[in-house]
């Protein structure tokens, strides 16, 4: 029997405080073609959501007009977090809350998906509010508590242990 391979799926929502066309959200619209770019040939980057537009910020998600959606994939955690925390990544995270509202839950889930496999808005949908209702599981985590590549199962049980060294909470 041959191994699997996996890929880290993550999704990410946010609800803007203005239109994407508002004055107020300028700079972030103007910063995401270069910062997809940048994703788009960071080591590890394996794939990201897009509609026509070349992003995803018209691809609906969770019934809510106001919620824009990020869905990509990595070759692994190390790659993602690479990414996020340097650079222009980096600097926009740092303003997000002068153009999205302060979330009151998970907004955020990773979980590992068989290499190849793109998951879908309905899928990352799904793991997110799994996140939210039990927790980081093996089925959806979080970068704080992450588990190992593998096959996961959705479940309202207690959560598996993490792998060691991660902090839970």
């Amino acid at each position: 029997m041959t191994a699997v391979a996996y890929e880290l799926a993550q999704v990410n929502i946010a609800r803007l405080k203005a239109p994407l066309d508002s004055p107020l959200l300028n700079d972030f619209v103007d910063a995401l073609d270069p910062v997809n770019a940048v994703a788009d040939a960071a080591p590890g980057f394996v794939w990201r959501l897009q509609s026509e537009s070349g992003n995803a910020t018209d691809v609906p998600v969770l019934g809510d007009a106001w919620l824009i959606v990020n869905l990509s994939s990595w070759q692994n955690i190390d790659a993602l977090t690479a990414f996020m925390y340097q650079g222009r990544h980096r600097e926009l995270l740092a303003r997000r809350r002068e153009w999205f509202e302060r979330p009151a839950e998970a907004v955020t889930a990773l979980w590992w998906v068989p290499a190849g496999h793109r998951p879908s808005v309905a899928e990352a949908e799904e793991r997110l509010l799994h996140l939210r209702a039990h927790g980081p599981t093996p089925y959806a985590f979080t970068l704080r508590t992450t588990f190992p590549a593998g096959p996961a199962e959705p479940h309202g049980g207690p959560a598996a242990e993490p792998e060691p060294g991660v902090t839970v909470g």
